[in-house]
């Protein structure tokens, strides 16, 4: 799309009308748990915008480890980084990638997006690739790095089941032959099914699991837009877990009603499979909350037509009122606007006994809160299979003083020691935290 000079200067005005428009009223905490707060909605003229723009690391600065823990670069230097998969033999895959290029112009709505990606640190190309660190000692200093896949197409998701190793591009889900210890992959990839992309493609990544048994994969699908303004059309297995039969090479859909589903992860004693869900834009500061939930086969979870339950968006017309009426409240809330991406079940034993069975979350950060929320990454306690408590700070300080991103904390994992894998796309960098005692 051609942006002349009159568009040039109306789209610079409304970002900085938006960054001045309203607050939160209430404090980020009330948006987290299983019975957060929610005030009505606050749609305005133009949406909140208060990016942290992305600036990276300083020399010798790193993010803040909360009381017992301590952390250092496990790598840096990468290119994006966004996911994190380690394999059973200890070895550290990284996703580095970034949106593909959009194939159709939005408009002058479109164009404000991408200004805010590149603002928050998203805009440039996709290295399309997934790097191999292996730390053979276990030390938190890999010996070896090198390109395991190349010349993917925006890559998030890893799976790896019986000797097939699977990766969740933005379009399709690919498998290669994989071999213990390998270090590269040259073969070309076989495509077990597409995947929703197309002109749009709004969010793009896809991530995958495999089931317990190894038969099913299921693969996370956002919608297409914030709330279906697009039309429903282009919604189609979007907003979405699947299903997926890599023999059969056939999907289903699982879960519907699902905004923005990022991290997967089994909860190792219930054996429920859980996501992490981003939620709507644009009805102010204190609305909607991100939040993470066991995901039911059939289930749905309401967007676009209404959030935390049967709570209505009027936005979205014509409304379904015999949806609304199905849709599962989830399980437990993390913010409003906190991003909140990567999942991951603590089952080492590196860490303290507390932590076990526990969830750690990657929060990327808002862009449509004043004043923001997430840019950490937390630690939600577990039992009996179901979150019990108030959720706890593990990593702060992503954000300096000037309100620069200093690093944007994403993908999450649990490595052969029991340390703790934060992947941060902006200081591309993986962080390791382990016990300060250790």
């Amino acid at each position: 799309m051609r942006i002349d000079q009159t568009t040039l200067l109306l789209g610079v005005g409304l970002l900085a009308l938006a960054g001045c428009s309203e607050t939160a009223k209430l404090p980020v905490e009330s948006g987290y748990g299983p019975s957060p707060v929610l005030p009505e909605p606050n749609k305005t003229l133009l949406p909140t915008v208060n990016i942290a723009p992305a600036k990276g690391w300083p020399e010798g600065i790193k993010p803040h480890a909360a009381p017992g823990f301590h952390v250092e670069a496990f790598a840096s230097g990468l290119d994006h980084p966004r996911w994190i998969y380690v394999l059973p033999n200890g070895d550290v895959l990284v996703a580095e990638s970034a949106a593909p290029p959009k194939q159709k112009s939005q408009g002058l709505r479109g164009w404000i997006a991408k200004k805010i990606m590149a603002r928050a640190g998203s805009g440039g190309p996709s290295a399309n690739r997934i790097t191999l660190l292996r730390d053979s000692d276990g030390d938190g200093k890999p010996e070896l790095r090198t390109a395991f896949l190349e010349k993917l197409n925006s890559p998030f998701g890893m799976a790896l089941v019986d000797g097939d190793f699977y990766v969740a591009n933005t379009d399709a889900l690919l498998r290669f032959p994989y071999e213990k210890d390998a270090t590269r992959i040259t073969v070309q990839g076989t495509k077990v099914v597409d995947l929703p992309a197309g002109p749009l493609n709004h969010h793009w990544t896809k991530n995958v699991i495999s089931s317990q048994d190894g038969r099913h994969l299921y693969v996370t699908s956002g919608s297409n837009s914030n709330v279906a303004e697009n039309g429903m059309q282009a919604e189609e297995n979007r907003a979405a877990i699947l299903e997926v039969d890599p023999q059969a090479r056939t999907v289903r859909l699982f879960a519907s009603g699902l905004r923005n589903p990022n991290g997967l992860a089994w909860q190792p004693d219930s054996g429920a499979l859980w996501t992490t869900v981003n939620e709507r834009d644009e009805i102010g500061s204190d609305l909607v909350p991100d939040y993470m939930t066991s995901v039911q086969d059939g289930g749905f979870y309401g967007w676009p037509y209404s959030y935390f339950g049967q709570h209505v968006d009027a936005r979205v017309q014509p409304p379904r009122p015999d949806l609304v009426e199905r849709a599962i409240v989830p399980d437990y809330a993390l913010g409003a606007h906190t991003a909140s991406l990567g999942l991951a079940f603590y089952e080492g034993t590196l860490l303290a006994q507390r932590y076990a069975h526990g969830a750690f979350v990657g929060q990327h950060g808002s862009w449509n809160r004043k004043p923001r929320s997430g840019y950490k990454v937390i630690f939600v306690p577990f039992r009996n299979g179901l979150p019990d408590g108030d959720a706890e700070d593990v990593l702060t300080g992503f954000v300096n003083e000037a309100g620069e991103a200093l690093g944007r904390p994403v993908g999450v994992a649990v490595d052969k020691t029991g340390a703790l894998l934060i992947a941060d796309d902006v200081g591309n960098v993986i962080w390791r935290v382990t016990p300060s005692d250790r």
